[in-house]
């Protein structure tokens, strides 16, 4: 069947104040996402030149902060944020990886983002699926919350190839 080839994915997750800055999950699920060939929306690896939050573009915000330089900061805010919720725009869904360990302020915003838009949006929670909190539980249709990233993908598997699949009113497919 393949429904989900040449669908387009983005990869929420908190960047600022984790130690990888976000890349080991998002380079583990790459793969297993282009081998359905799912296009990837990778925050940290852009497909444009502006708004790009690489290892420069840290050191860069970290010094800002540091000498308290925040009309900069702001504008280049702004832009990374303008870009990173264009490419939620055009993302047909979304996998969010939520610790909630980790402040992630930008996550929710593109969370909530793709909510209004009623895109799939599938989450891994850290902690375990019983420790999201509340707000999303009205948000997400709970069978989109997982605990294990093995369970996310026999889930996208199950939408990609299963002849029955329960939608909960987010997957739409065209035949285009």
């Amino acid at each position: 069947m393949n429904r989900v080839k040449n669908q387009r994915c983005y990869l929420a997750g908190a960047m600022d104040r984790v130690i990888d800055r976000g890349k080991g999950w998002r380079q583990e699920i790459t793969p297993f996402l282009e081998s359905l060939g799912i296009v990837v929306f990778n925050p940290i690896t852009k497909p444009t030149e502006v708004g790009l939050e690489d290892h420069d573009t840290h050191l860069v915000k970290t010094k800002l902060k540091q000498k308290k330089r925040y009309e900069e900061l702001s504008s280049m805010m702004k832009v990374i944020r303008s870009v990173d919720l264009r490419l939620v725009d055009i993302s047909d869904f979304l996998i969010v990886n939520l610790d909630l360990d980790i402040h992630p302020c930008g996550t929710y915003k593109e969370i909530f983002w793709a909510n209004r838009q009623k895109k799939p949006i599938i989450i891994h929670m850290v902690q375990g699926k019983e420790h999201t909190p509340d707000w999303l539980f009205g948000t997400v249709p709970h069978q989109m919350i997982y605990s294990d990233w093995n369970d996310i993908y026999g889930y996208l598997e199950h939408i990609n190839s299963s002849e029955n699949i329960n939608t909960y009113n987010r997957w739409y497919f065209f035949n285009i």
